[in-house]
Parts: C-alpha cells; sequence; structure tokens
C-alpha cells in the first residue's frame, strides 16, 4: 500500500452541526448561475413577462412535488422541510421579489434571468446588513428562490445526490435548504460549503438530519478535489482535505465517542434535573421555527422559556393579523402538552424591520438605539393587539406567559398591560376562548438601564428574564456581528457581571 502523496490540509470554518464525517468528496456547484443580460424589443416585453410567469408557476410545481417527498420523512426532517418549502412557495406567490422582476422586465426591458439576479441581489444585500443573525441569514432563503428561478429561466438542469457512494461528503460554494431534500443521511455522511453561518436554515436542516455541517469556508469547492478524502468536524468547524492515517484513526474514535455520548443522553433525557442537595432545576429550551419543538420535546424539555415570534414576520409583504399569529402559535403550544410556553412579542425595529414593516415605518440615525421591540409595539398599538391577542387565545390551549423584549422602565410593563386588559376585553365580549386568568407578563432585562431599575421593573412585572446577548453588546458598546470588534465581545466581561449580579 502505497503512501498518499499529497499533504493533509485543515480548513476552518463555522461549525453549524455537531459531528463528524468521513467519506469522499463530492463537489458540486450550488451558487449563483452565470446570467447574460440583453435587452428585450418593446413588442416582446409582454411575451418576456409572460416567460417569467411561466418559470414561477413552473417552480411553484417543483416545490410542491419536494413536499411529498419531505413528506415522506420522519419527525423534525419533514416538519421543518415543509415549513420551508412553504416559506420558499410565500416568496415566489406574493413577495417584493416576484413584483420587483416583473417591474423590472416592463421598465428596463432586459430578459429576465438578468431582472431576476438583479432583484435577489438587491434584497440579498439589504437583508444581509440586518444585525440581527437570525434575520441576516433569511438572505438564504431569497438567494434559493432566485437560483431555482433562473435555473428554471436557462434550462439549467439539476443533479441530485441519489448515485453518490454511500459516507459521500458534499462540497459546495452554496448549499440550499431544497438541497437538504435530497440528501439522505443513510447515504450522505455531511457536508460543507462556502456560504451560510449557524442561523441559516441549511445549518438548521444539518442539525435536524443528524448530518454533521461546516459553512463560512471561503471558496471551499475551489480547494477540494471531487473524490478526496476529507473530514467534516461539525464541532469545530474544521474540514480536513486527504487526512494523514492518524488523522482518519483519531477521528474515527472521535466519533465512536460521540455516538456512545448521545446514546448516554438518551437514557437520560426523561431523569428530573435535581442537584446533589435536593435543588431542582427546570430545563426549558427556545426556539424560534417549528421544528425546534419536537427536538426539544426529544431533549426532555421541561417548556419553552423563550419562543421568539421574529419568524411571524418574514419574507413576506403584509402583516400577520390576529387569526393568523394564533393559527401560527397555537402547535408550539399544543406540542408542548400542558409544559409551560414562554412567548416573547416580536423584537423588530429599526434595521430590523422585516419587509412589511420597512415601508411604512421611519428608521432613525442609529437604528440599535432607535425604534425597536417592545419601543415599536408601544408606538404602534395594533401591532401590540393583534399579536396579544393571538396569545391570548393560545393561552387557552395550555400555559403561556407573555415576555416583552427591550423594557427599559416600569411604565413599559403598566402600559403593555393596560392593553393586555382592553385586548382581554374585547376577546371575551366576543366569547372567543380564553384562559381563565391573564397570561403573566413578564420584563426581559437586556439593556443596561434596566438591569439599575431592575426593583422598580419587578414590581410591576411578574417575572423577569435575562438577556445576556444585548446586555453584553450595550454595556460594551461592541456590535457582535461586526468582524472588526467581535473578538472583544466578551460575556464574562466585569462590568456584564456586575450588571448580571445586580439585577
Amino acid at each position: 500500500m502505497t503512501e498518499n502523496p499529497l499533504p493533509e490540509r485543515v480548513l476552518q470554518g463555522l461549525g453549524v452541526a455537531a459531528g463528524v464525517a468521513i467519506g469522499p468528496a463530492h463537489v458540486v456547484e450550488a451558487g449563483r448561475l452565470r446570467v447574460r443580460e440583453y435587452k428585450i424589443p418593446a413588442a416582446g416585453v409582454a411575451d418576456e413577462r409572460q416567460r417569467f410567469a411561466d418559470a414561477v408557476e413552473a417552480s411553484v410545481k417543483q416545490l410542491r412535488k419536494l413536499q411529498g417527498r419531505a413528506s415522506k420523512l420522519s419527525g423534525a426532517a419533514a416538519e421543518e422541510l415543509g415549513f420551508l418549502m412553504e416559506a420558499s412557495l410565500q416568496i415566489l406567490s406574493s413577495s417584493r421579489l416576484i413584483r420587483r422582476v416583473d417591474e423590472r422586465i416592463a421598465s428596463e426591458r432586459v430578459n429576465a434571468e438578468a431582472a431576476v439576479q438583479f432583484e435577489t441581489s438587491r434584497i440579498e444585500e439589504e437583508f444581509a446588513q440586518l444585525p440581527d443573525a437570525y434575520l441576516a441569514a433569511r438572505a438564504q432563503d431569497i438567494h434559493d428562490v432566485g437560483v431555482r428561478l433562473i435555473r428554471r429561466l436557462t434550462n439549467t438542469p439539476y443533479t441530485g445526490f441519489a448515485d453518490l457512494p454511500k459516507g459521500s461528503i458534499i462540497i459546495a460554494r452554496a448549499i440550499t435548504p431544497a438541497d437538504t431534500v435530497l440528501m439522505d443521511p443513510a447515504r450522505i455522511g455531511g457536508f460543507a460549503a462556502a456560504y451560510g453561518g449557524p442561523e441559516s436554515h441549511t445549518a438548521i436542516m444539518g442539525r435536524s438530519l443528524g448530518l454533521p455541517a461546516v459553512l463560512g469556508i471561503a471558496n471551499i469547492e475551489e480547494q477540494v478535489e471531487p473524490g478526496q478524502m476529507v473530514v467534516v468536524d461539525g464541532t469545530t468547524g474544521r474540514v480536513v482535505v486527504n487526512p494523514s492515517a492518524a488523522t482518519l484513526a483519531a477521528y474515527g474514535k472521535e466519533r465512536r465517542r460521540l455516538q456512545r455520548e448521545r446514546a448516554v443522553l438518551n437514557r437520560l433525557r426523561n431523569l428530573r434535573a435535581v442537584t446533589l442537595d435536593g435543588t431542582k432545576v427546570t430545563l426549558q429550551a427556545n426556539v424560534e421555527l417549528p421544528l425546534e419543538v419536537e427536538l426539544a420535546v426529544h431533549a426532555g424539555a421541561e417548556g419553552i422559556g423563550l419562543l421568539r415570534t421574529e419568524f411571524l414576520f418574514m419574507n413576506r409583504d403584509d402583516l400577520p393579523d390576529e387569526q393568523e399569529q394564533f393559527e401560527l402559535l397555537r402547535p408550539f403550544v399544543v406540542a408542548m402538552n400542558g409544559k409551560p410556553v414562554t412567548i416573547r412579542t416580536f423584537d423588530l425595529g429599526g434595521d430590523k424591520l422585516s419587509p412589511a414593516l420597512r415601508d411604512r415605518l421611519p428608521t432613525g440615525p442609529n437604528p440599535a438605539l432607535g425604534l425597536r421591540a417592545i419601543r415599536l409595539s408601544l408606538k404602534h398599538k395594533p401591532l401590540l393587539e393583534a399579536q396579544l391577542g393571538a396569545i391570548l387565545r393560545v393561552a387557552a390551549l395550555g400555559p403561556v406567559r407573555i415576555l416583552l423584549p427591550m423594557v427599559g422602565t416600569a411604565n413599559d410593563i403598566v402600559r403593555v398591560r393596560a392593553v393586555l386588559h382592553r385586548v382581554y376585553g374585547r376577546l371575551k365580549k366576543a366569547k372567543v376562548r380564553l384562559p381563565d386568568q391573564m397570561p403573566p407578563l413578564g420584563a426581559m432585562i437586556e439593556i443596561p438601564a434596566a438591569a439599575l431599575a431592575v426593583r422598580s421593573i419587578a414590581s410591576a412585572a411578574d417575572f423577569l428574564s435575562l438577556g445576556t446577548n444585548d446586555l453584553t453588546m450595550y454595556t460594551l458598546a461592541i456590535d457582535r456581528g461586526d468582524e472588526h470588534v467581535a473578538d472583544l465581545y466578551d460575556p464574562l466581561h466585569p462590568a456584564v457581571l456586575q450588571l448580571i449580579y445586580t439585577a
């Protein structure tokens, strides 16, 4: 047996789905397609708009077919894939992207695929500038739909993964959630890509399918040869290309250790969390997508400690009304089967506005210090009333608490409580099913002023929740999303710890 002459190389990225995968690389081109732009004669504009409409219709049919494939999967993967396909279908049905492309074809008289690429890039840039990692990652959803439309318009074939050798590692510039529909965990070992982060749908799907994944390695598709042996370490974020015999042995041992650890944790998940001195600790989950509810239940969570509601407002140009929010929140409460669910009112505003809000509300010169979260809700009462109405209605299905983000003073709690009582009265008069008692109303302590005035806020709130991410950011004046100062972001900074101690 001859020694492999190629040297071992280690590529560093972001580990987004823990675990170790070892196998031959399958390098695919899943990034932006090259598009030629050309002018359409005035007489041909109507036909070009129809060509675009036909591509949209064909893409919708293709996504419906993928939905059918996703429904055959089991557990969380099926639920999340259905959610992702539905998000893409919403973008294709009534989004700014579709309207902008159609308008660009008509006004600029350019070919449809060029219009798709231009408008996709523009919306992607808008999302990418958002400071919130989860919201910024929704740019990938727009990108995926754009690529799908361009493939349809240019008749570019798509290659799946069905015929790959068992244990293959997918290496690509970008991997879409739709790509993951075609990844059979029995055949695919893991994946790595240049684009994406821990909050992207692709990362979420990697975790859901149990596939080790690493994202954020620039030009990875140019650094790995097809068929080359690679190791994907989804815990540390490393991709080892052409691993040595010693490295393969070490990672093989690590993979077996993780499998044993997972088996042990599975046996422990239903045990009560109690310290040696008899103190009971309640372990609850933070969730923001329907997929995560089943994962939380499977892991033995005793409730949902934080349900983020920003997902209700993403990838759409209209605002969800009370009924729609109720329908979207209901599965979370029902799935917990009597365990408590803490629902946080939306934390949007400033430059974190959803598309439906961005065109309606002004943004200040410093969005991080501007109209966001509970400030926005109190400024625009119909938004708050619709959300509180939906939460009150789901509270009739199980124990629910309401959590307010970015609270600054006790008066914020007092004002929201007044709105809550008014909405409760309206719904009761309409004979809507409601809980017998008003849900507890709590405050997030996530800005220094709230930490320093915590006694006053506690006197008005029913419970408190500590939000260390924003508390650290505002205390240290450091944006954790800014790569130039992210290394200075330290939740263990003495000033942060002092504020937590005060709170």
